[in-house]
């Protein structure tokens, strides 16, 4: 009788265990979640109140808002001052597209400013209660641009009849000032908060554990998901306990998380910020200015932070044996993200150029493909790009680039998870963004002002004839390119042999006969005549949108065009320049790189497929 039961209640359980088991493994609703990287944000409302400053005062509104210089941001990467209006029109496509999960991979403020975290945090709060939005951060080289709160500020703030404000935190940041020059503005509003502030302020968006969440845990956690409470978790999060050995004195913290914030959903939020120090250090130091910047990224987590590689191994065991689905951000791209094409950019511009200095090294793909991330989504470099990477071991990662909303071409990503294999990838493009233009008669003042006093290379005021934000956007990498990227990045001898040449000219770089010239050009449907309405700036324009924008920019340039240049491209391979050659290959795999707009991802079959729109 009792060996009856017995047997009977060894069957109940292996039958609970393994019903429970199938559930685990098989059932998965589909889930979307949204990715905005790169954001950026600038609270242009804020005010400073231990300033007494409202800013500077619209002339049409009579509203006073705080922004940057036209100047400014046309030598920046990014955007300053719009983008405030695409990040709350983001916001509101995702709200109509009724997705409840919001990733931001980084630099989601400006520098980590008090004034404009606080801004951030307002919104998003705003959009949690309102609509029920879940967002999860990590952290990027802007937020925080070092380890720990520093004075800072800024020089290229908007001013009164078109000058410059100076606002910092500290006179200490204050240089030289002449007569000309507005009357700078000091406020602690400005500093650049360290990861504790940061943290704090942003608590509620994943850095610290909420009790709706089913799980949540970090590097240096030491419950299982088995005995795990909120109350554990909590005990955990202090930031004095997530900190990692830099050297043989110092430690800094590590953001870095996990959470479940549904049943069957883990997203792996990485950290990977690294403040190297500038010098060998005798003890222990606060001093911002003893680190580096974070900005190399993935490269220098191979060196100093082994203890999050251990981790990810962890998480990407566990979430196979739990049967759930890993996704993984964080700021930095884990694969190369220039198409193949970093190497002979290297021979063309140089290694430190180009921002080549921050592609990972294929150390790391291999690293973290061999740890079991199959998914990862990342931002830093303002591009649309997917990269794919198959290790030695057979292991298959793909790393998804999200475009920034604060450049060309401002937009976010949609991951949607049909279930624990198939994987659907949308890039959302806020081509329109309400008000966007509402801070040009305050730029119309910047640009008389820079007329007036004949500054050198002022900016072109066509850009305020933009008719949407995706168009401003465009604009502004025009200018990008001329006032910052040509200058700077290019070889002169090369620029200056390429940039007045006409599209004709280059195509007949090559010794082409005549008979089979004019084949080529009848079979692609193309005359001689039509290379001669562009030149080298435009093709070299182009190649910028490519190189951020990837299929995206394909409307833009126009299929037309693009021929000419497939044409131009197959032309300078064979010609006995060796620069224009490279710049050939580098152009055509910038055109011709893995699906970047909207694609689907099956990890059964380590596969990538385009989905035609």
């Amino acid at each position: 009788m009792n060996k009856f039961y017995n047997s009977c209640g060894i069957l109940l359980i292996f039958t609970v265990l393994f019903s429970c088991e199938k559930k685990t493994t098989e059932i998965f609703e589909p889930i979307k979640i949204a990715f905005i990287a790169d954001a950026h944000f600038q609270d242009i409302h804020a005010h400073f109140d231990d300033a007494n400053y409202q800013g500077v005062k619209h002339p049409e509104t009579g509203e006073y808002v705080n922004i940057r210089t036209m100047e400014a941001q046309l030598h920046s990467t990014r955007i300053f001052n719009e983008n405030y209006f695409a990040f709350l029109e983001a916001l509101d496509d995702i709200v109509a597209r009724g997705i409840k999960y919001v990733a931001l991979p980084g630099d989601f403020s400006d520098d980590g400013q008090p004034v404009h975290v606080k801004g951030l945090r307002k919104i998003l709060d705003q959009y949690s209660k309102k609509h029920g939005l879940l967002f999860f951060a990590t952290t990027g080289n802007h937020d925080p641009v070092k380890p720990f709160t520093q004075d800072a500020g800024k020089t290229d703030f908007l001013g009164e009849g078109g000058k410059e404000q100076i606002i910092v935190s500290s006179n200490k940041n204050l240089k030289s000032i002449n007569k000309t020059q507005l009357k700078p503005i000091i406020t602690s509003e400005i500093k650049k908060w360290g990861y504790k502030d940061i943290l704090n302020e942003m608590s509620s968006f994943g850095f610290y554990p909420q009790k709706e969440y089913v799980y949540w845990e970090t590097p240096f956690s030491n419950y299982t998901y088995i005995n795990y409470s909120f109350e554990k978790a909590l005990e955990a999060s202090a930031l004095t306990k997530r900190v990692y050995a830099i050297d043989a004195f110092n430690k800094h913290p590590d953001a870095s998380y996990l959470v479940e914030p549904t049943e069957g959903l883990w997203l792996l939020a990485i950290d990977a910020n690294v403040y190297m120090p500038n010098k060998e250090l005798s003890g222990v130091s606060n001093n911002p200015n003893d680190f580096s910047g974070a900005s190399i990224g993935y490269n220098n987590v191979l060196l100093q932070k082994q203890h999050l590689i251990s981790w990810v191994k962890k998480v990407a065991k566990e979430a196979q044996e739990k049967g759930k689905v890993l996704i993984a951000f964080s700021h930095y791209p884990m694969v190369e993200f220039n198409d193949d094409a970093s190497e002979e950019m290297k021979a063309v511009f140089g290694e430190n150029k180009m921002q080549l200095h921050r592609v990972p090294k294929s150390e790391v793909a291999e690293t973290f493909a061999d740890a079991g991330i199959k998914i990862h989504f990342g931002g830093h470099m303002h591009i649309n790009d997917t990269g794919v990477y198959k290790s030695k071991k057979g292991n298959t990662l793909f790393n998804i680039q999200t475009p920034s909303l604060a450049a060309y071409a401002p937009g976010y990503k949609i991951l949607s998870i049909h279930n624990k294999s198939e994987f659907e990838v949308e890039t959302v493009v806020i081509k329109s963004a309400k008000n966007f233009n509402s801070l040009f008669p305050l730029y119309k003042q910047e640009y008389a002002y820079l007329n007036e006093t004949g500054a050198p290379s002022i900016w072109d005021k066509e850009i305020l004839l933009t008719k949407n934000y995706k168009e401003f956007t465009k604009f502004h990498l025009k200018e990008l390119v001329r006032l910052r990227f040509l200058p700077s990045d290019w070889p002169e001898n090369f620029a200056d042999s390429l940039l007045t040449l006409s599209g004709k000219d280059l195509l007949l770089k090559n010794t082409i006969e005549t008979t089979l010239l004019k084949k080529v050009l009848e079979e692609n449907n193309v005359t001689l005549e039509s290379f001669e309405n562009w030149t080298g700036f435009d093709m070299i324009n182009d190649f910028y949108k490519l190189r951020s924008a990837d299929e995206l920019a394909f409307e833009d340039i126009g299929t037309g065009r693009l021929k000419q240049y497939e044409l131009v491209c197959h032309a300078l391979k064979t010609s006995d320049n060796d620069m224009f050659k490279l710049w050939a290959n580098i152009f055509e795999k910038s055109k011709n790189g893995q699906p970047a707009n909207h694609f689907k991802i099956n990890l059964e079959q380590n596969s990538i497929e385009r989905i035609l729109n």
